[in-house]
C-alpha cells in the first residue's frame, strides 16, 4: 500500500506508453502505481499521506544537465551585478558590498555582464579602486570565462605589465600595455591560486543554500560539472547525514581522470543520490569573452576567431585524455561553444570510438551552442548528447548577433535542428551563470524571446520547440545523459518518486506566460523538500 498518494491533477508522464494520468502512488521512495484517481486512491490506508493536486499539473522532477552547484550557493549572498546598467552603479554596488566587509576579505562572485553598460564597455580596475582599497576584488562576467581584478588582487597574484598571456588565455591591457584588470580564461588562474580556499563549513553553507535555492525551482537532480574532490567530500557528509534534497552527478577535470581511472571507478559509481564517473573538459571559451573558437574572425573583433580551451594546449593533449579516460569507462562531457570547437569535438569523439570500439558511452557536448549545418547529424550519428542551456538563448541573443553575424546565427541553439536529426538533448541551466529555473528555460526554449523585448517572434525561431520537448529534454533527456533512465526522468512505476507541481499547466496555457509559473511542491524520494509560502 502507499506512503504518499497525489491525485485530482494532471499527470504527464514523459512515458510514452502512458503519457498522461490523474494520480501517483508512492512507496519507500520509489513510484508505486500511476494511473486513474480510482485506482490510485484504492491504495490508500489510514497511515497514507494524500496531496490533492486540484487539477495542476505534476511533472517528474526537472534535472538540470549542467550546473556549477557551489559557486551557486555562493552567489546568493554575494556582491550583486548581473543587472548593474552603468559603471557607477557597478562601482557602488561594489562599494556597498565592501564596506560591510572585514579588511582583508576578498569580494568575489558578481556575475557582471558589460553588454548592459554603454557601449558593451568592460570594466577595468580603476572603476573600483578607489572604493575598494582593503579587499582584493575579483569579480566574474556572468559567463564565467573573464573577471575584473582591482589592483590589489592584481598585486597579489603578481599580474604586471611584463606578465606574458598564458596558453588558452588573454590578460587585457590598456594602451600602455598595463593590465586593465580583466583576465579572461586560464588568465584567471593567476588569481585564482592567491585566493584563500574556503573551508568545509563554508563549502556545506553553499551546497545547503543552492540546494533549497534549486528545490524552490523544481529541481530535483543536478549534474554538478564543477565537484571538486573538496566539493564531493561535502555532498558525501550531507548524504550520509540523509540531508541531501538534491540527486547530485559529479563531474570530475578531465585532466584529472587518472585519479578515478586509477582505484576502478567508472561512469556511474555511486547510488541514488551521489554518483560520480563523469569528466568535464574543455575545448574553448565563450562568446561574450570572444573566446569561443570559431572557424571565422568575430564580427565585431576581427582580429580574433577566439581560442582554443586548456585541455586542447598543446596539440594532442585532448586527444590523449579522452582515449585513456575513455578506456577506463569514464564519461566524456566537454564544453564546446564556437563552431570550430564543437567540429573540433564530434571528430575527437569519432577518433575514440575507432581507437576504443563500439559501446554505449554517452558522450556530451556542454553547450553545444554555434554548430554548422553539416555537425548537427553528427550528434545522433556518434550518440552525442546535446547538453545544452536553452536561456542562453534568449540571454546571447541580445547581442549574439553583432558577434558571428545572421548566417552563422542560424545555427546558434539549434534546438530544433538537433531533435530532428534524432539527437537526444539534455537541458539546463549553467547555474550560477544563468539562474536555475526550468521554467524559464522551458520558456526560453519554446519562444527564444530575447529579454529586452525586442524580438517577439523569437531569435532565430526556426529553432524553436515544443513544450513537450523542452519538459523531455529538462527530465528523460537529462536522465539519459547521465545513464539514469531506468531510475528517474518520467513517471513510472519502479522509478524514484521525484516529482515537480506547477501552478499553471505549460502544456495549455500560452507560451508567452509560461515564465510566469512557478512551482507549488517539489518532492524529491517521496518528501516535501519545498512548498510555496512555506
Amino acid at each position: 500500500m502507499a506512503d504518499l498518494i497525489l491525485h485530482n491533477g494532471k499527470v504527464w508522464t514523459v512515458n510514452p506508453r502512458q503519457p498522461l494520468a490523474e494520480a501517483v502512488a508512492v512507496k519507500h521512495g520509489r513510484i508505486l502505481a500511476v494511473g486513474a484517481n480510482a485506482e490510485i486512491n484504492a491504495l490508500r490506508t489510514p497511515n497514507t499521506r494524500v496531496i490533492d493536486l486540484q487539477g495542476r499539473l505534476l511533472l517528474p522532477g526537472f534535472h538540470d544537465s549542467h550546473v556549477h552547484f557551489y559557486a551557486g550557493g555562493t552567489r546568493l549572498s554575494s556582491v550583486q551585478l548581473r543587472d548593474a546598467a552603468t559603471p557607477a552603479e557597478f562601482r557602488a554596488r561594489i562599494a556597498a558590498f565592501a564596506a560591510k566587509l572585514p579588511k582583508g576579505r576578498w569580494i568575489t562572485g558578481g556575475d557582471w555582464d558589460h553588454e548592459n553598460f554603454p557601449n558593451a564597455e568592460l570594466p577595468t580596475r580603476q572603476w573600483i579602486d578607489a572604493v575598494t582599497p582593503d579587499h582584493p576584488v575579483f569579480v566574474n562576467r556572468l559567463d564565467g570565462h573573464m573577471a575584473l581584478a582591482n589592483s590589489l588582487a592584481l598585486k597579489l597574484a603578481g599580474v604586471t605589465r611584463e606578465s606574458k598571456d598564458p596558453p588558452g588565455g588573454a590578460i587585457v591591457r590598456d594602451p600602455a600595455s598595463n593590465p586593465t584588470g580583466i583576465l579572461k580564461d586560464t588568465a584567471m588562474d593567476a588569481v585564482y591560486r592567491v585566493m584563500p580556499d574556503p573551508s568545509p563549513t563554508e563549502i556545506e553553507e553553499a551546497l545547503r543554500a543552492a540546494m533549497r535555492y534549486a528545490n524552490a525551482k523544481g529541481v530535483t537532480s543536478v549534474t554538478d560539472v564543477s565537484a571538486s574532490p573538496e566539493i564531493l567530500r561535502v555532498y558525501q557528509r550531507l548524504l550520509h547525514k540523509n540531508e541531501l534534497t538534491v540527486r547530485i552527478y559529479g563531474l570530475q577535470p578531465l585532466s584529472q581522470w587518472k585519479r578515478l581511472a586509477a582505484p576502478g571507478i567508472a561512469a556511474g559509481f555511486g547510488g541514488g543520490y551521489l554518483r560520480i564517473g563523469g569528466l568535464k573538459g574543455f575545448s574553448d571559451g565563450s562568446l561574450g569573452s570572444t573566446t569561443a573558437w570559431f572557424f571565422q574572425p568575430y564580427s565585431d573583433a576581427p582580429n580574433t576567431s577566439g581560442l582554443p580551451g586548456e585541455d586542447m594546449i598543446p596539440a594532442g593533449k585532448m586527444r590523449d585524455n579522452l582515449l585513456g579516460a575513455d578506456a577506463a569507462g569514464l564519461q566524456l562531457a566537454i564544453h564546446a561553444i564556437g563552431d570550430r570547437a564543437n567540429e573540433a569535438m564530434l571528430s575527437l569523439f569519432e577518433e575514440v570510438i575507432r581507437t576504443n570500439g563500439p559501446r554505449d558511452r554517452r558522450f556530451r557536448i556542454e553547450h553545444a551552442q554555434h554548430l554548422r549545418p553539416q555537425d548537427i547529424p553528427r550528434f545522433a550519428k556518434l550518440g552525442v548528447i546535446a547538453s545544452m542551456q536553452p536561456y542562453h538563448a534568449i540571454d546571447d541573443g541580445r547581442w549574439a548577433g553583432k558577434r558571428i553575424g545572421p548566417d552563422r546565427a542560424k545555427g546558434t541553439y539549434a534546438f530544433r535542428s538537433l531533435l530532428d536529426a534524432g539527437a537526444t538533448l539534455a537541458f539546463g541551466s549553467d547555474w550560477f551563470v544563468a539562474p536555475i529555473d526550468p521554467v524559464a528555460g522551458i520558456y526560453a526554449a519554446v519562444t527564444r524571446r530575447t529579454l529586452d523585448g525586442k524580438r517577439p517572434n523569437g531569435w532565430v525561431p526556426e529553432q524553436k520547440i515544443t513544450v513537450a520537448e523542452a519538459i523531455e529534454a529538462y527530465t528523460l533527456g537529462s536522465a539519459k545523459a547521465s545513464s539514469e533512465e531506468h531510475c528517474k526522468g518520467s513517471i513510472e512505476s519502479g522509478k524514484y518518486a521525484d516529482f515537480v507541481v506547477l501552478s499553471e499547466d505549460l502544456l495549455t496555457i500560452p507560451a508567452t506566460r509560461i515564465d510566469k509559473v512557478v512551482v507549488t511542491n517539489t518532492i524529491v524520494g517521496g518528501h516535501i523538500v519545498h512548498s510555496a509560502g512555506k
